[in-house]
């Protein structure tokens, strides 16, 4: 919790009714305007592997196991955002097409591309899943999707699954910012992860950073906490920052996600998101390109 977190000669704090529908109306358009963009988005993950065993050399008695080892892995994929094509809900879900793997050509961007806008007309989770899968293939591990999405929590629709709470004030750089504690009542809308055939959902809680000038979102962060079955306490936990697009709606511009057991960090996955290009609706995916502003003379 952040409270006792203060910016010494600050002006009267908002209140929560204000700083909620300030946030819900940039979630609006976040909502409005992600389908329509894509991006490349760079995956770099550091995970804790256990111990190997070596051969035992001739006369050796038993095989010395090594020390814990960290294996890094960078993917780029093709990034976009779409709703499942039979979804009631019509919820915005995360869609991504693997182009290389460490620095070595999986597919072109056209191609990846094609297979996102193919993607988005899947009816259910299936082809999210094979899409993860594809993760796992490449050597991923404790991977959880949508985080990327986590301001459609404050959209109207979502406020109604929110608990709210001032948390105290801070700052990101230059910018004096105000700290609100949240918290789901149910998980729909919370985490989604995979495990073997199974797909959960688990509610999240955690804090919510407005610019206190003019009540920007510049920063969510959310975790979930459970024990599993071997009675271990699983904690994955999310930094997601979060800028204004050059089309003047807020995009994710990181992600950091740890997954934790029993107070160690296993995997941290970075994730980082060149700027969105906009484009139209057609199986081409053509992109509506920003064009460059002439100098100012003076």
């Amino acid at each position: 919790m952040l409270a006792g977190i203060a910016v010494p000669g600050a002006a009267a704090q908002p209140g929560i009714s204000e700083i909620l529908s300030r946030v819900s109306e940039e979630a609006s358009v976040f909502q409005q305007n992600m389908p329509k963009a894509v991006t490349q988005e760079t995956l770099q993950q550091r995970t804790l592997l256990p111990p190997t065993r070596f051969l035992p050399r001739l006369g050796s008695v038993a095989a010395a196991p090594s020390g814990p080892r960290l294996l890094t892995r960078e993917i780029v994929s093709e990034y976009s955002v779409g709703s499942l094509r039979d979804s009631d809900s019509h919820d915005l879900v995360e869609f991504r097409q693997v182009v290389s793997v460490d620095g070595r050509a999986v597919q072109s961007a056209e191609v990846a591309r094609h297979a996102l806008s193919l993607g988005m007309q899947s009816p259910d989770d299936r082809l999210r899943k094979r899409m993860l899968e594809d993760f796992a293939k490449h050597g991923l591990v404790d991977i959880a999707t949508d985080y990327g999405l986590i301001l459609l929590a404050f959209t109207k629709r979502g406020l109604e699954n929110i608990e709210t709470s001032l948390a105290g004030e801070a700052r990101m750089g230059v910018d004096p910012v105000v700290v609100l504690a949240w918290k789901q009542n149910s998980a729909a809308g919370g985490e989604l992860e995979f495990h073997g055939r199974q797909a959960t959902h688990r509610a999240l809680e955690g804090t919510l950073w407005v610019r206190r000038a003019d009540g920007l979102p510049l920063r969510v962060q959310a975790w979930a906490e459970y024990l599993d079955r071997g009675r271990h306490t699983i904690r994955d936990e999310a930094t997601v920052e979060y800028s204004l697009s050059a089309h003047g709606f807020l995009a994710p511009a990181s992600v950091v996600h740890r997954h934790v057991v029993d107070r160690h960090v296993i995997t941290e996955n970075m994730y980082r998101y060149e700027p969105f290009k906009l484009f139209s609706a057609d199986a081409a995916i053509k992109f509506t390109e920003i064009p460059d502003t002439p100098p100012v003379k003076k």
